[in-house]
């Protein structure tokens, strides 16, 4: 695989020095799009150019309009009939956000998408099935859901010219591999492949140089939070960690913020806690039925639920802007994992805080944490009411369990801790039934949005995407 096409530091390039069509730079310029991020600037003249490309970019770089835009110029120039290009995707927020964007992007243009993932009612599906038998131009997929259509005659990826396999770590994370393979092997063996991830283990290394040809490799700011993120963090036991977190979401008057634990149960414990203290705050994880995590991420982003709790398997999907705090009221096991759930704050420009309660036991994962993104972070004192706070020690290492086990207790500080037995799966995708999925149907437009071709003249509103969400999603 190639070294990085471009290494050192780039002025800013504007999107009216790309060749593009005169659709997608009307789109462009409509959205408020001036100039391109790195990532844009060094990966879309690739992919126009045909390469196949391995881009490393963490959520918030502009990744999504690096391909996006490049793909769309695939669509008008192909002559194909059915699916032209594939987007594969770990989770069903993501698949939405991707599509909105391709929505956004395509406005001007005769290119038609749909997102399909799982967790949807039997209408759905029918809608889904609707857009392979009409020749739909751009799929965005969960893997599960897109491998129970290509079971069916119908599910016809035969045509496919571009393949993107967005968050590729996530998905490889998420147990996806085997689901990605049996994908490809339904797919064109002459297509253009581009593979995205915000890190680079040896698994993506592998999967890279399986699938694709001759990549070129765009690496862009690899495991660096935002400089506007302020990080602090408080050593607490765990039976002091929830009422610290109730003084410092009182004490900031935090209108929307995110508080991420290590598991689904110890989600639902923070959030009746919170509940239980007046504030406004609502759970999200894989336990909730998609209608259901709709209505809450859209009651979050309407201010109308000012705290989610959330796993991280969220920490990648949410995509929402002013979001003041987020609090990792658990470590996270993996170093990288920190930077995506506090990349939730501070995008586009803005400021944000981010703040990690670290107990005895995860000294040494927190040191990891400052090891990787190359700074101490400073640990403020407990408010002096709270007791007495461990001491943080770099060289001691977690005893036993895993992060999130200890439950928002108030009575010592393994008060109230959960016995878990082996990790679950993550639930965002699994293939679903055709008929009869189980999907909690709340009637939600956003769950029964109907597949249809998006062509000039005679469309609804435009999606409403913010100009710099939307860049630097």
């Amino acid at each position: 695989m190639h070294e990085p096409e471009v290494k050192e530091e780039r002025p800013k390039v504007p999107f009216s020095s790309l060749p593009l069509l005169p659709s997608v730079a009307e789109a462009i310029a409509s959205m408020g799009f001036e100039f391109m991020t790195p990532i844009q600037d060094q990966a879309i003249p690739l992919i126009l150019q045909g390469r196949d490309l391995v881009g490393c970019a963490q959520t918030g770089t502009g990744k999504t309009a690096a391909f996006v835009i490049p793909m769309l110029e695939k669509v008008a120039e192909s002559s194909a009939k059915g699916v032209k290009v594939l987007v594969i995707c770990p989770t069903r927020e993501l698949a939405v956000q991707i599509d909105q964007q391709v929505m956004a992007l395509s406005y001007f243009t005769d290119a038609s998408s749909i997102a399909i993932y799982g967790g949807k009612d039997a209408m759905s599906w029918e809608q889904e099935k609707t857009a392979f038998t009409s020749g739909v131009d751009i799929i965005v997929a969960t893997p599960g859901r897109l491998l129970s259509h290509t079971n069916f005659e119908y599910g016809d990826l035969s045509q496919v010219e571009l393949l993107i396999l967005d968050e590729a770590d996530r998905m490889l994370d998420m147990g996806f591999h085997d689901d990605i393979m049996r994908i490809v092997k339904k797919l064109p063996q002459k297509r253009q492949t581009l593979l995205f991830s915000a890190t680079m283990p040896p698994a993506i290394r592998k999967m890279a140089n399986v699938l694709l040809h001759d990549p070129a490799e765009v690496t862009i700011a690899i495991s660096r939070p935002a400089d506007a993120i302020d990080q602090k963090a408080y050593m607490a036991h765990d039976g002091q960690k929830i009422r610290l977190l109730e003084h410092l979401l009182k004490d900031r008057k935090v209108d929307s913020g995110i508080v991420f634990v290590g598991t689904k149960s110890g989600v639902r414990e923070v959030a009746r806690s919170l509940k239980k203290l007046g504030l406004s705050a609502e759970p999200i994880s894989s336990d909730l039925e998609q209608a259901q995590r709709e209505v809450v991420l859209n009651d979050f982003r309407n201010r109308r639920v000012k705290v989610l709790v959330a796993t991280d398997v969220m920490s990648r999907g949410i995509d929402i802007e002013d979001i003041e705090l987020v609090v990792n009221f658990d470590v996270p096991r993996d170093a990288e994992d920190y930077v995506h759930r506090i990349g939730r704050t501070a995008r586009a420009g803005a400021k944000g805080s981010a703040i990690t309660f670290i107990n005895e036991d995860d000294c040494y994962g927190f040191s990891k944490i400052e090891r990787l993104i190359g700074r101490e972070i400073v640990k403020d004192p407990l408010p002096e009411w709270l007791g007495q706070a461990p001491v943080y020690d770099p060289n001691t290492r977690r005893r036993s369990g895993r992060p999130g086990q200890n439950a928002p207790g108030r009575g010592g500080r393994n008060s109230g801790r959960p016995q878990h037995g082996r990790p679950q799966q993550p639930q965002g995708d699994r293939p679903p039934r055709p008929q009869g999925e189980g999907g909690n149907s709340s009637g939600n437009d956003s769950d029964r949005r109907r597949f249809k071709k998006r062509r000039p003249g005679g469309r609804g509103p435009r999606p409403g995407i913010d100009p710099q969400a939307s860049q630097n999603g």
